[in-house]
């Protein structure tokens, strides 16, 4: 009878080569040197000159910089900034969720958010950083979803922002509920970048549900 070619799975724990790292994550080995050597990866225990062991905390980042970098298009040195603040978290919870905020958003201009976005937060009376690149961000989507004809008056951009507060509740619970300040951080990264295609496909089911209730 033939052997099985299937390769014997490592019981979770096991010391990894990077060879094994490379096959749990699916990222291969020369990224994963090229991560070590950027600093986003931390080293492994040494087991000879050129030869290291790593762990389920590597699993754990591999996949967490494989998600910033693919999915949210961070560059590395804002990957850096994220696992540093990882591995020495800010003292509160609120310029811990700041942190990541500015490092997934990138380099923003200064343009400001505009009239409009201006208004809507003042009359929220939300205290947020009017002049921060999600507010710039949201002044630019604002102005081009107008000029392409959305409908965007005061009054719909209030319903969207008071919608989405209920949904940024849930993120705060979230964070909050972590055990310690650097998990927190974790969950605020992959929230943000991992599950904004969630929110944008369950908008679409609502909309498709709330269509057939009033059809």
């Amino acid at each position: 009878m033939a052997l099985s070619s299937v390769k014997p799975r490592l019981p979770t724990g096991a010391p990894l080569r990077i060879s094994q790292l490379a096959e749990r994550t699916g990222v291969p080995v020369h990224t994963l040197k090229y991560y070590l050597r950027e600093g986003v990866l931390q080293p492994g225990t040494p087991t000879s000159r050129t030869s290291a062991d790593y762990g389920e905390e590597h699993v754990e980042r591999v996949r967490l910089v494989r998600a910033l970098v693919e999915h949210g298009g961070v560059p590395v040195a804002g990957v850096r900034t994220i696992v540093g603040a990882l591995e020495a978290p800010p003292p509160s919870r609120h310029e811990l969720l700041g942190t990541a905020h500015c490092t997934l958003a990138g380099p923003g201009g200064d343009e400001g958010p505009g009239e409009v976005v201006a208004d809507l937060l003042e009359g929220l009376g939300w205290r947020v950083w009017a002049d921060g690149p999600f507010a710039a961000a949201l002044g630019r989507a604002v102005e081009a979803a107008r000029a392409a004809g959305a409908p965007l008056s005061e009054d719909v951009l209030r319903r969207y922002a008071e919608a989405m507060r209920a949904v940024a509740e849930v993120d705060l619970d979230l964070a909050l509920a972590a055990g310690s300040p650097a998990e927190a951080m974790h969950r605020v990264v992959v929230g943000t970048v991992m599950v904004d295609p969630v929110l944008l496909a369950l908008r679409r089911v609502a909309q498709e549900a709330a269509s057939a209730e009033r059809a």
